[in-house]
Parts: C-alpha cells; sequence; structure tokens
C-alpha cells in the first residue's frame, strides 16, 4: 500500500519513515547509545540538556520504546503537588483510595462487608516501575517552580539508589542547578547533551521522506527548508507535510518540489500556531501607566515604539534562536531610518529584560524568549518560525 504523506512527516509523533539517527560531536557516538547506555547504569539519574522542539522526547520513544515511558511535565508540578501522588497517577496507579470486602460469618449464611482505605508508599511505586521496566521521563524540568525543582531532586536521588530509572529534560541555558550542582546526585548523573541540529541532517528528513513519496526535490530547496526550520526537526517535517498538502491539492500533478512554493508552504504552516496573542502582548509591552513612549520612525515609514522594533528585530533575516545584545542593537538600528534618533542600548536592554518578566508572568505558551547575561534566547522556534510568516511582520 502506498504511502500518504501523513505517515511519512510526523510532526506531533514519532516519524517511522523519516527518523534521523545523530551522533554527538563531543564523543563520535550516537545519542541513541549514550542514552541506552544512561539508562542502563543503575544507580545513575539522565540529565538530558538541548533546545525546545530539537527532538529530546522522540529520542526517548526511539531507545526506551513509547510503552515503556511514563512522561511528566515540569508544568504538573505546582508547590504543593505531591511528586509520588503525580509519578503513580501518570503509570495509571491508583495512589488512595478505598475498597470493600465481604466475609460470610461462620455457622450462618449473612455476610459482613467492610471498607478500607488504602495508599501506596513510595517504595510499592519505586517497585512497581522496577518490576514493569518504566522509565519516568520529566520534559520541561525548568517549568516547575524553582524550590519545588530542589524537592523533586531530593525525591530522585532516594529513588534512583533503590534501581527506579529517571530522565531529567532541561533547555540548555536553564540547565538546572537542581540537577547538574546537587551535591547529593554528584558522581550520579549521566549527562547528554544535545546539540541543535546541523542544515544538512536537517535535510535528510526531506530528502529521505519526498523520495518514499516518489516526489522530487531540488538541493537548493531542501537547504533553504533546513534553513528555515531553524534547528527543528519538528518544524521541518511540519514544513515538508504541508508541502505535500500543496502539491495534492494542485492541478499540475507535479512530482517535484521546487523554490516557488516554498513562501506558500510557510504561511500555511504557520495557519494552525497559537501565537498571535503572544506577538500582540510583546508589541504592547507592559503597562506604560498613562505615559507616552517614544516612537521612531522606521526605513518603511512607519513609526514604532521599543516593543515594537524589538519584536520586528527578532523577525530579521537571517533567523537565528540566540543573539547577542549587539546583534539585537544593530538589527534595531538598521531598522530606523538614519535621519532621526535610535534608541540607547541601555534603553533596549531594560526594555528586554521587562519583555522577559511580562512574558514569564503569563501561561507557558508565553514563555518565548528569555533574556540573560546580554544573550537574547528564543526558547521555541515554532513561535519564530509564525513570527517570520504568519505574525503579520514582513522580514526584510
Amino acid at each position: 500500500m502506498a504511502l500518504k504523506a501523513e505517515d511519512v512527516f510526523r510532526p506531533g509523533a514519532f516519524p517511522e519513515y523519516t527518523y534521523i539517527s545523530r551522533k554527538s560531536a563531543v564523543s563520535d557516538l550516537s545519542y541513541e547509545f549514550r542514552l541506552m547506555q544512561a539508562i542502563k547504569v543503575s544507580g545513575f539519574l539522565t540529565s538530558l540538556v538541548g533546545p525546545s522542539k530539537m527532538g529530546k522526547t522522540i529520542l526517548c520513544e526511539k531507545v526506551i520504546g513509547f510503552e515503556k515511558i511514563v512522561e511528566v511535565s515540569g508544568a504538573d508540578f505546582g508547590e504543593e503537588t505531591d511528586f509520588w501522588k503525580l509519578v503513580a497517577s501518570k503509570a495509571g496507579l491508583a495512589y488512595e483510595g478505598q475498597f470493600s470486602s465481604e466475609k460470610l460469618i461462620t455457622g450462618t449464611q449473612d455476610r459482613y462487608s467492610k471498607n478500607e482505605a488504602f495508599s501506596l508508599t513510595k517504595d510499592k511505586i519505586i517497585d512497581y516501575y522496577k518490576n514493569e521496566n518504566l522509565v519516568l521521563v520529566i520534559d520541561d524540568f525548568h517549568y516547575a517552580p524553582e524550590e519545588k525543582r530542589m524537592r523533586i531532586a531530593q525525591q530522585l536521588k532516594d529513588a534512583i539508589r533503590r534501581g527506579f530509572k529517571a530522565i531529567v529534560i532541561s533547555l540548555p541555558h536553564r540547565a538546572d542547578e537542581a540537577i547538574r550542582r546537587n551535591a547529593d546526585l554528584s558522581g550520579r548523573l549521566s549527562m547528554i547533551n544535545m546539540e541543535p541540529w546541523e542544515v544538512n541532517e536537517l535535510k535528510e528528513i526531506a530528502v529521505l521522506g519526498f523520495e518514499k513519496l516518489g516526489i522530487q526535490i531540488e538541493d537548493a530547496v531542501a537547504t533553504q527548508i533546513a534553513i528555515e526550520s531553524l534547528s527543528s526537526p519538528q518544524l521541518m517535517q511540519y514544513i515538508c507535510l504541508n508541502i505535500c498538502t500543496i502539491l495534492e491539492m494542485s492541478e499540475s500533478n507535479t512530482r517535484c518540489v521546487k523554490q516557488e512554493i516554498l513562501e506558500t508552504a510557510y504561511r500555511y504552516t504557520t495557519a494552525n500556531f497559537e501565537y498571535s496573542d503572544v506577538v500582540s502582548l510583546m508589541q504592547k509591552g507592559p503597562n506604560t501607566r498613562g505615559k507616552n513612549r517614544n516612537r521612531f520612525r522606521s526605513n518603511d515609514g512607519r513609526e514604532y515604539d521599543i516593543y515594537e522594533l524589538i519584536v520586528k528585530s527578532i523577525a530579521e533575516n537571517p533567523p537565528i534562536m540566540k543573539l547577542k545584545f549587539e546583534d539585537i542593537k544593530e538589527r534595531i538600528y538598521c531598522l530606523v531610518s538614519d535621519d532621526c534618533g535610535k534608541p540607547a542600548p541601555q534603553t533596549i536592554k531594560e526594555s528586554l529584560a521587562k519583555l522577559r518578566e511580562l512574558l514569564d508572568a503569563r501561561e507557558d505558551i508565553f514563555k518565548v524568549l528569555d533574556w540573560k547575561e546580554g544573550i537574547l534566547y528564543i526558547l521555541d522556534p515554532l513561535f519564530l518560525f509564525y513570527l517570520r510568516w504568519g505574525g503579520g511582520i514582513k522580514h526584510v
């Protein structure tokens, strides 16, 4: 039976036909081997660090198997969340409850029933995970409250000594001190740093996938898609799937991916991305309390305040997920007309700090960037892609 595009390109699920194995530059070993090696070491906690949407969870599914993973998000933990209660429920265990029993009264036909409460102990939960060969995967660990992260680390320290297997997934610049610098875990960590995907590695997804579908793709076109995918295999899968959809709807019945289809595919890819409120909030910036912000005339003849300029600068070419302050300043200065004033460097820095605070105070989908030690990190490649192709901001 012929493969369908949605079978080959799967941005939200394990890509059976377009899975690409990569090697770690530091050790020349595949990430699959390193993760398999790590989880086999009894008494060790695995710390897996890499940029967002880079395939960390997919790697776990490849090595461990989907049916053996119990996935928890850092966002699932509040200050009052019971760690073991959550870990039990995610594995399908009832942490506490009641059961009733009946007993026949000797010498009669009468029965009596008795209700008893039960509550699982930590040891029983650990034993269940061990007996079923389950691995706890805590994704987006940085989303858990800071104090909670410390307590989770303490719970894991004791559990891994008893054979409990766990993997903690974090972002690179938020590699949590609760895990990596915890003295109690010293010597008990298997640390794996996943590097961003290279353009040639992302190209393999397109080349392999379109070949399986009997569709030709020019090398230069595959390269351009890979660049626009912002080091994200998930985004690469999205774009390729939408290219297939456009080709299917085309009356020409063409079986070749060419340059002219790309911008349409990019725009279509952003159709279901929910970042419009994020962009709107960023452009609006924090409450001015009745004061008017300075506005700057841009090369397109329009006037923008500092927050609108920051958003426009992020969307500029080339698409980059990590911008030094000098890069941001240069992008903003290039946007602003030479015959008018430019925002002061200190104003830009203060605005970036306020923008981060504004976004961090909102729901998880708003946490798309981080400003730390003079570097602006774009945390979500899908957000930057939306900003460039679906957010109403045109890049030069």
